[in-house]
């Protein structure tokens, strides 16, 4: 095997359309970190990179156990199965995903010596629904709180950690303007899982998407999508989010679009371009609401 096949390999081992949901919620509190004139370089990129860590090594647990389990075939949709499609051992995949969580570990003790060691306690306890959302004896993908429990420890927990080592503090503006993350997070989760649900009911699986069925699965993601907007269009109507914020809505017509495909896709590969589209939507949103925060620091509005 070629450096090129093993560096492909790796990549589709991370998942790389997940991360979004690691990129952007570091990106928005470190944004709202910046409205109060605080920024340290060293946190900002030792907590960018250990949440990617932490997000592979996710992914890798979760081709690992779905492996164990028997639920990866050569069949199925999108770039997991590395395990099955390219004959990597299990073996591997799992170190690498100890790796990088020693790894984010470390990074993790270098934050904890700058701030607090309050925050080894939340960073564990997002270790553990990192290796238990598909590992133990009863993995929370396998149940209906499994997009709840994700979205939150990787939307608000993060926005907020991100947040806290730039200032010393956590706020009830940080921690609402988290929301709208935490929402999209979550539509990504329940995209992914309405795009598997077939598969996941042959594994055993319960997650929301499987109770709704897929009609209701995609209305629950239309409805998460618009409460995103009214939540921002409110934190910005009560003050509690730079005007600026409003760059957000010139994600709308996208946003449109990715339901739209949700509604219209009929098979697995259709739902899986559906499913990417999410993922771009998340970073979109999120790039624009840092660059709102960013130009409100710049250009107060009064």
């Amino acid at each position: 095997m070629t450096w090129k096949q093993r560096l492909d390999i790796g990549w589709r081992l991370a998942r790389p359309f997940t991360l979004m949901a690691s990129v952007v919620p570091v990106l928005v509190g470190t944004g709202l970190a910046l409205t109060k004139a605080s920024f340290h370089t060293s946190l900002f990129i030792s907590f960018f990179l250990a949440c990617l860590l932490i997000q592979a090594a996710t992914n890798m647990f979760n081709e690992y156990f779905d492996f164990r389990r028997g639920l990866d075939s050569k069949e199925m949709v999108g770039i997991a199965g590395a395990i099955v499609r390219d004959g990597v051992r299990p073996r591997t995949v799992l170190g690498l995903a100890w790796l990088f969580i020693l790894i984010a570990t470390g990074l993790g003790v270098y934050i904890c010596m700058m701030t607090t060691w309050w925050i080894a306690v939340v960073g564990a306890a997002c270790i553990g629904v990192a290796y238990f959302y598909s590992g133990g004896p009863k993995p929370l993908a396998y149940t209906p709180f499994g997009e709840l429990a994700a979205s939150v420890a990787m939307g608000p927990v993060i926005v907020l950690l991100a947040y806290y080592i730039q200032t010393d503090e956590i706020t009830a503006r940080a921690t609402i303007a988290s929301l709208p993350i935490g929402l999209l997070i979550g539509a990504l989760l329940l995209g992914n899982n309405i795009r598997d649900l077939d598969h996941d009911i042959a594994g055993g699986r319960r997650t929301i998407a499987i109770l709704l069925g897929k009609a209701g699965g995609r209305i629950l993601f239309a409805v998460v999508y618009a409460i995103t907007y009214l939540i921002v269009l409110a934190l910005i109507a009560i003050g509690q989010l730079t005007p600026w914020a409003l760059l957000v809505l010139l994600t709308v017509p996208s946003a449109y679009s990715v339901v739209r495909r949700w509604f219209q896709s009929s098979d697995a590969q259709q739902m899986q371009l559906a499913f990417k589209g999410t993922s771009m939507q998340l970073l979109r949103f999120g790039a624009l609401m840092f660059v709102g925060l960013l130009v409100s620091v710049w250009i107060p509005v009064r």
